[in-house]
């Protein structure tokens, strides 16, 4: 296939290499076009393929990165969960450990006292004393039987207590183990899924000129300048002004973290040093101005307090898309810090170069 002419042909491709990739979910092939593109009909013309089709190509590889996104959040809540339930086991195995070795001591003790009273013909020391003819033992003897039987009480009663709560822990412990098996199930489709859409996305690129990658480039950044241009024409001048205000002590010390790692890759399910996803950015933002939130984009959008977009300050964090799966901090003036997407790195953008779903103020 001549490489100058492939854009339509690879939009069929990347259809046809997302049925057969995808781990989770069923998708259905498109029905492909049985009319050749005209640089597929035009195999003399010399040019780049035409505007449309890059923009075709554009939207594909937008999809599969937003797709990869939707994924790659599911994979860090599953990573997350995974955490907590493997934490959750080695706490209970540590508490079955200590209840046995309890249950065992309680055992002995009360082995213990049973061949007391074995030895003395099925009484226990004080009922000896009890029978005796002087006083003064008399008396010692009942308080030595009350002690004797409120101490074989308490012996039982621990026991039983102690094994109802280490038949608990056991319960518990294989219901958490159910979890994390189900977790890690989780993970691995949808990593699965993430390299798939990934790899498809590069791979309609990959498949462009040199020419048309750059051009393609620019196509990109004009749907995010026209996106941005239509968000602004929404909001009258006071009003962004207005959400370009004072940020909180906590707010400006996670812009600092935050703008700090402008150049950085994104990586998928990375939360830094040297690499981050979008939700991965933020969480680490705000863990710097002291206050933790939670992992993923979704879940910090149901977590965490909402604000309206015109209550906006710097520090906010916008949730993006119908799905809530990328995440971006408010800096001011209509503009956002983070890490876009495969291929792409930590940097500034406009607010509304993307769909707002919503506004969360994480130190409301």
């Amino acid at each position: 296939m001549n490489r100058r002419h492939c854009a339509a042909a690879a939009i069929t491709l990347v259809c046809a290499l997302s049925l057969l990739t995808v781990p989770v979910q069923a998708m259905a092939a498109p029905t492909p076009d049985s009319t050749p593109s005209p640089s597929a009909s035009a195999p003399s013309s010399p040019g780049p393929s035409s505007e449309k089709d890059l923009e075709k190509v554009r939207e594909q590889i937008e999809t599969l990165y937003r797709q990869a996104a939707a994924a790659t959040d599911a994979y860090n809540l599953a990573e997350e969960q995974t955490k907590k339930q493997s934490g959750e086991i080695v706490k209970l195995a540590k508490a079955i450990v200590d209840g046995q070795a309890r249950i065992a001591e309680l055992k002995d003790r009360a082995g213990a006292q049973a061949r007391e009273q074995y030895r003395n013909g099925g009484l226990p020391p004080g009922a000896q004393l009890v029978l005796s003819d002087d006083p003064q033992l008399f008396l010692d003897g009942v308080n030595k039987v009350r002690t004797s039987q409120q101490a074989s009480k308490t012996v039982l009663a621990e026991l039983n207590r102690t094994q109802e709560d280490l038949e608990t822990y056991t319960q518990d412990a294989s219901s958490n183990w159910h979890k994390l098996e189900t977790n890690r199930v989780k993970q691995a489709k949808a990593k699965k899924k993430i390299n798939a859409r990934i790899a498809a996305a590069e791979k309609l690129e990959s498949e462009l000129e040199t020419e048309e990658r750059a051009r393609l480039r620019r196509l990109e950044q004009e749907a995010a300048n026209r996106a941005q241009s239509a968000w602004l024409a929404t909001r009258p001048v006071q009003d962004v002004e207005a959400i370009s205000g004072e940020a909180s002590a906590a707010g400006k010390a996670a812009i600092a973290f935050a703008t700090a790692q402008i150049g950085k890759p994104y990586v998928w399910g990375a939360t830094g040093p040297g690499t981050y996803d979008c939700s991965g950015l933020t969480m680490r933002a705000w863990a710097a101005a002291g206050l933790p939130i939670p992992r993923t984009s979704q879940e910090q959008w149901r977590l965490l307090p909402r604000i309206d977009i015109k209550d906006m300050r710097p520090g906010d964090l916008i949730i993006y898309h119908a799905d809530a799966s990328h995440v971006a901090m408010y800096v001011g003036h209509g503009t956002i810090v983070h890490s876009p997407r495969p291929g792409r790195h930590v940097t500034l953008a406009g607010a509304g170069s993307m769909k707002i779903l919503g506004v969360v103020r994480p130190d409301k």
